[in-house]
């Protein structure tokens, strides 16, 4: 199978670029080849092991060069995005510019050139809060956190009814969606836009909803990259890490080898489902810890400094969101194999391209 990877230079689509060629197709690669700053962040050569893979430079939004892209290709994986928060909501063009006016530059496309097979790089964010369980009053979904009660040190969420203090749990693909941030406002279009240009078009889409993805590779020194690349950098300065809130903010953290892996199983997969069918699933570890769990666990594997946990709050973030990740499971037969304390000690010692030192 040829497939174009979108934002194949960078950090997950690389790994995708590699577990590709290593189960016998051709990637194709599109990618704008920045090395830093706003939009696709890209990472290394474009190649796979020691094999070359064909690449287009380009910008995902002109239609030209996304056509030439195109060309023989049977399938598309959707990787190019701008990502993470970024720095205020000044950023909120460019943001929907990339992903979302980006995607639907590359569905029109595949629509012309008859290209019918997508898998998306969704995110967990289109959930907002996770699943939340109050006592008295069942599910609940709380709403935003108000500053008041995050300046006072007041970081979980209470119950919409009662106050009562809920307990978090996994979120599966049917949980409502409620975007909080201008990211994941992108991150939902892109994955109603896959949906309605598989019904247009008979084609057949998948949305991976990426929860914490890590691993050699990962963007740094970047407002836009994640916090555990946050972590290592400061850790390579001989900083400790620091830890925002209460450092009990429940997460997914993923590796980027088994991201990588289920898009080539979504890949492989959609050839046998139904004409105009869209189907999201979450892709996470389905093991939840702690973001103060996460950073002592690199800052040891690392030699330290120890993390230290400030306090600090940003509006933008939620405060759990775990992963089911059983749909992925049972339906596509994925299963993600790197360990977490194996993955955070590998990430400790990655290099600057992603290489073990």
């Amino acid at each position: 199978m040829r497939v174009l990877v979108t934002g194949g230079a960078g950090f997950i689509g690389t790994q995708i670029v590699a577990a590709l060629a290593a189960r016998g197709h051709e990637p194709v690669v599109l990618d704008l080849r920045r090395s830093s700053g706003t939009g696709p962040v890209t990472a290394g050569p474009v190649a796979a092991g020691s094999t070359a893979v064909e690449a287009v430079q380009g910008d995902v939004r002109d239609p030209a060069v996304v056509a030439r892209a195109l060309h023989r290709v049977d399938a598309v994986c959707h990787q190019a995005a701008m990502v993470g928060l970024g720095k205020d909501f000044a950023d909120a063009p460019e943001y929907v510019a990339v992903n979302d006016l980006g995607t639907a530059v590359l569905l029109t496309a595949m629509a012309q050139a008859g290209v019918r097979d997508l898998v998306l790089a969704g995110s967990m964010v289109v959930y907002g809060e996770g699943r939340y369980d109050c006592p008295v009053h069942g599910r609940v979904r709380p709403g935003p956190r108000p500053v008041a009660a995050l300046e006072a040190g007041r970081f979980e969420p209470g119950c919409p009814v009662c106050g009562r203090e809920p307990t978090p749990g996994l979120v599966d693909e049917d949980a409502p969606v409620d975007p909080r941030n201008v990211y994941a406002t992108t991150k939902l279009a892109q994955e109603h836009l896959a949906a309605a240009w598989a019904r247009s078009t008979g084609g057949r889409a998948v949305a991976l909803r990426y929860h914490n993805v890590y691993g050699p590779g990962m963007p740094r020194d970047t407002p836009y990259a994640g916090v555990a690349s946050f972590f290592r950098s400061a850790l390579e300065r001989g900083e400790p890490p620091r830890v925002f809130e209460d450092g009990r903010q429940r997460r997914d953290f993923v590796h980027v080898r088994d991201v990588a892996s289920a898009n080539v199983v979504a890949l492989e997969a959609l050839p046998g489902r139904e004409p105009g069918a869209f189907t999201a699933y979450n892709t996470g570890s389905g093991t939840p810890h702690t973001v103060g769990e996460m950073a002592a666990t690199l800052a040891a594997a690392h030699g330290g400094p120890a993390p230290v946990v400030t306090g600090e709050f940003r509006l933008g973030d939620v405060r759990h969101i775990t992963a089911d990740s059983g749909r992925l499971r049972a339906e596509l037969g994925w299963e993600p194999v790197v360990g977490f304390a194996d993955g955070m000690r590998e990430f400790a010692s990655a290099g600057p391209r992603g290489a073990v030192a």
